[in-house]
């Protein structure tokens, strides 16, 4: 597995199978809006709003770009290997005690063919943060997004339930955590 290194943010480069994991640009942001629209999509974020509104694509785009953000977020991006240049987002929130929280969405034309399991499994590989433990959740109508985290080594932990701005409402989720050390 290759990491390098990018300026200005330092966050590291990883290389998947399929895929390359690299820091967000400012260009990604038509395609992240053209995929957040996308009910599918955002309905199964707890942050995605539905509609996705003007110019916020250009603003989550900045805003992960900036050093103070809490949250390092990468672009699946399989351009590298003549696929398209930006298929999803996956992104760790750092917590406490060395832990993590990572979180991903992948566009629906990208659904099924493994992608999002691979590039959960190169991350916790890389472990760019340092981890002890990764947590993950996913609402508990999306069996999918469950098979990526089980398919990447991820133990299931609980339910929960959280908060989707699209669906503005409560939703019910599986909780799952990966031990690194």
């Amino acid at each position: 597995m290759k990491q390098d290194i990018i300026a200005p943010v330092a966050q590291a480069l990883i290389e998947a199978p399929r895929m390359l994991l690299r820091p967000l640009r400012r260009s990604d942001a038509g395609l992240i809006g053209h995929y957040a629209a996308d009910r599918r999509v955002a309905e199964m974020t707890t942050t995605l709003p539905h509609p996705y509104p003007p110019g916020a694509a250009e603003s989550y785009v900045a805003q992960v770009m900036r050093p103070d953000h809490p949250e390092t977020v990468w672009a699946m991006d399989a351009s590298e290997m003549g696929g398209a240049e930006l298929m999803g987002v996956i992104g760790l929130k750092a917590l406490d005690r060395g832990q993590s929280e990572v979180a991903y969405w992948v566009a629906p034309a990208m659904w099924n063919t493994g992608f999002a399991s691979e590039a959960v499994r190169a991350l916790v590989q890389a472990n760019p943060l340092g981890n002890q433990t990764i947590f993950a959740s996913v609402f508990q109508d999306n069996p999918g997004s469950a098979r990526v985290l089980t398919n990447a080594g991820f133990d299931y932990l609980g339910d929960a339930e959280a908060f989707s701005v699209a669906r503005n409402a409560k939703v019910a989720t599986w909780t799952y955590l990966k031990r690194l050390a």
